[in-house]
């Protein structure tokens, strides 16, 4: 196994004047090894030193009302795979606080916050001058989803019909989507400028995100060519958390609920080895 290392920092948007947590996984030099983080365990030294790198960035973006942790085990393999891997719990929409969801104001902050994720990074302790701070890549799921296409080039539209202004980030360079939400890109031509490769993933039993989501990247993208579908049988839209502890694991939280039948291990064993190809493709 490949050496790990984990930090948690905090950014701030001077802009709002508000800050938000961040946990950041990547290639180490040495000190890996069983790291309680809440009811979870990853395999990391925290604050090891980095390895030398320069490695590219994942961004990972929460859906509407998730956590930072909820994707660790995409974040383990990128990291020993070689990224550095940002994991920003999304203000005011998230676990523990989740009152702007549904509001303008989230649409906005979102995008805004994976590029000061990214800017954060040229004055990391740990991490400056092992990251290559220009090749990023952002895998979202669902409402992270709706994130990595505003920072790819999409203009999202309001509930209420009217654009959403967001700037679009030239370092992302591929984007994962897990079961998107793409209702705000419904105008024609939304995403007429994102032109980075794309894998998409799409849940059988979805019913909060159906594959008309998709249907919609594949229709307004200039090239969806570079668009790759996979559907997942028998998932539901939250198949794509990480597996949780047995603890967790009750009828009365549904976060750790699948469709009957679905193996959330085993699937989640192929999709990270899935998105480790398809970055590693786009980064080579």
């Amino acid at each position: 196994m490949k050496l790990v290392g984990c930090q948690h920092i905090r950014v701030r948007d001077d802009q709002a004047n508000i800050g938000f947590p961040v946990f950041i996984m990547y290639p180490a030099a040495d000190a890996h090894g069983p790291y309680e983080i809440g009811p979870f365990s990853v395999t990391a030294g925290l604050n090891a030193p980095a390895g030398q790198g320069p490695y590219p960035v994942v961004v990972i973006s929460h859906g509407s009302g998730g956590h930072r942790l909820a994707y660790l085990t995409l974040a383990q393999a990128l990291a020993e795979a070689g990224y550095v891997v940002l994991c920003p719990e999304h203000f005011g929409n998230n676990t523990d606080d989740n009152f702007l969801e549904g509001k303008t104001r989230n649409l906005e902050l979102r995008p805004r916050h994976i590029t000061l994720c990214l800017n954060g990074l040229a004055d990391n302790g740990i991490l400056a001058g092992r990251v290559q701070t220009d090749n990023a890549a952002l895998l979202g799921h669902s409402m992270g989803g709706y994130t990595g296409l505003a920072v790819a080039g999409g203009r999202p539209w309001s509930i209420t019909g009217r654009p959403v202004p967001v700037t679009p980030d030239e370092r992302i360079k591929a984007l994962v989507l897990m079961a998107p939400a793409t209702d705000f890109y419904m105008p024609e031509g939304s995403l007429a400028e994102v032109t980075v490769p794309i894998l998409v993933y799409h849940a059988e039993h979805d019913t909060l995100t159906p594959f008309n989501n998709v249907e919609r990247i594949l229709d307004q993208v200039p090239d969806n060519g570079k668009v790759t579908v996979h559907r997942v049988e028998n998932a539901g839209h939250l198949s794509f958390l990480s597996p949780f502890p047995a603890a967790l694991v009750t009828p009365d939280f549904m976060p750790a609920q699948d469709p009957e039948g679905f193996d959330r291990v085993a699937f989640h064993q192929r999709l990270t080895g899935e998105v480790v190809a398809f970055l590693d493709g786009v980064f080579e």
